[in-house]
């Protein structure tokens, strides 16, 4: 970092403050465990190996369609953001890698780029295109669509940059692309919903051909917004069937806010999983819609369900089964750092919640066709403070016991305030 860091003095202090207490509390839930049958050193250990991948535009200050509100400090720059990304894996050690957003993210030496985040102990995870909006200078506008678009020049334009950031990817090292496009209709009438549909597959396809061997394409659905009548791929199923129809390469991702209300997001990924095709996630909260909050914060139980299946899943060896794991918040009125700090926790507890079930207990209850025994014996998981194992992971892998706490206390905004004056027209955040 080319400014403040929170130095290994400070952490060490911080942590020593808090070990005694931490140590006591460890040695509780172990025992607690232990008379269930749960390994804690092995349960931590499972914990450790837990990472979720931070995207570059989530440590800026976010946005509405109405407004947005910058924050102090925050990233002027990619190089910025990987300060922020450096500071939140060093605290938390759950984030090891990245996932840029191109071309937000777009740099003159990718080569140059990758040796920093490496530096940081960072590397980058699937890369991510932008065609819903358009950009300076940009030959065809997307305000009626990109891979869909009735006009094939304003398609090849958007493969054009779906292939460049499959190559950008290739120089971090990265091996997948997520695919979200925002086309779709505000009208009945407006698009044909059948050859809306086979342009993208088509343009997609061509995308598909030139995928190295090692990497995957991961398509990503979304009921609503921008377009409000009609989305091109606006569920899973519409998703499924697109990913069955290019190839074993192209699996669904899952973004928790992308479904309608109610939605039982949880058989979706069992779902996805049955089929090999579930390729991984953008972890948020929401409330009423695509609110990208931050994960676990209004529906926790939902979370620790999606785990439940991941778990399950694992368990099984099912076929196909290597999800990736991100983090897609927009931080309007927090410290972005703290809630993607908080979220990556969040994660990590719905992981050790979902470790620790019963599977035996609840097969027996399920074959039993005891329905109140098996869903206790989720919510007995679910109702199991794991946070001992949670901080006793990061205290061992070199990180904070409580790590918005010391990041507070290490006062990291302040001096990042004073380090990055603002700048027009930022790429931090979402607007």
């Amino acid at each position: 970092m080319t400014g403040f860091v929170i130095s290994e003095d400070f952490l060490q202090s911080e942590n020593a403050a808090r070990r005694t207490a931490l140590d006591e509390d460890y040695a509780a839930l172990s025992r607690a465990l232990a008379r269930r049958g749960i390994d804690s050193e092995a349960l931590t250990r499972k914990v450790m190996a837990f990472g979720v991948a931070i995207p570059t535009w989530g440590v800026g200050t976010g946005g509405t369609r109405f407004a947005r509100f910058p924050g102090p400090g925050e990233p002027r720059h990619l190089f910025d953001k990987l300060e922020d990304c450096a500071t939140i894996h060093r605290l938390s050690r759950a984030t090891p890698t990245l996932s840029p957003h191109f071309p937000w993210d777009t740099t003159s030496d990718y080569a140059a780029l990758r040796e920093v985040a490496t530096g940081y102990g960072l590397a980058f995870d699937a890369v991510n295109s932008n065609t819903f909006q358009d950009l300076p200078n940009q030959t065809h506008s997307y305000k009626f669509g990109s891979l869909s678009h009735v006009d094939r020049a304003v398609r090849a334009q958007a493969i054009a940059h779906n292939v460049d950031c499959i190559t950008v990817g290739q120089k971090l090292g990265s091996k997948a692309l997520t695919v979200w496009i925002g086309d779709g209709s505000n009208f009945a009438g407006q698009s044909n919903l059948t050859l809306a549909f086979d342009r993208y597959l088509e343009a997609m396809a061509e995308i598909y051909a030139v995928l190295p061997a090692d990497w995957r394409v991961f398509l990503e659905h979304k009921l609503y917004e921008p377009a409000f009548y009609s989305t091109v791929i606006s569920d899973w199923g519409s998703s499924l069937a697109a990913a069955q129809e290019l190839g074993p390469k192209a699996q669904c991702l899952v973004d928790l806010g992308h479904h309608a209300p109610n939605v039982n997001i949880e058989q979706i990924v069992a779902r996805l999983i049955r089929f090999g095709k579930l390729g991984g996630f953008h972890f948020n909260d929401s409330k009423y819609g695509d609110d990208d909050l931050d994960a676990g914060s209004v529906e926790p139980f939902r979370l620790f369900l999606v785990f439940n299946e991941l778990i399950d899943a694992e368990l099984r060896g099912a076929k196909g089964f290597a999800p990736a794991y991100m983090l897609d918040q927009s931080h309007n009125v927090t410290d972005p750092i703290e809630s993607l700090l908080q979220s990556a926790i969040e994660l990590q507890r719905a992981y050790a919640q979902a470790l620790i079930v019963d599977r035996v207990g609840l097969a027996a209850a399920q074959a039993a066709n005891d329905a109140l025994g098996a869903h206790l014996e989720l919510k007995r998981a679910f109702t199991t403070d794991v946070s001992p194992i949670l901080a006793m992971a990061r205290l061992r892998a070199g990180g904070a016991i409580a790590p918005i706490e010391t990041y507070r206390a290490s006062d990291y905004r302040k001096h990042k305030t004073s380090e990055r004056p603002p700048v027009a027209g930022t790429s931090a955040g979402i607007v």
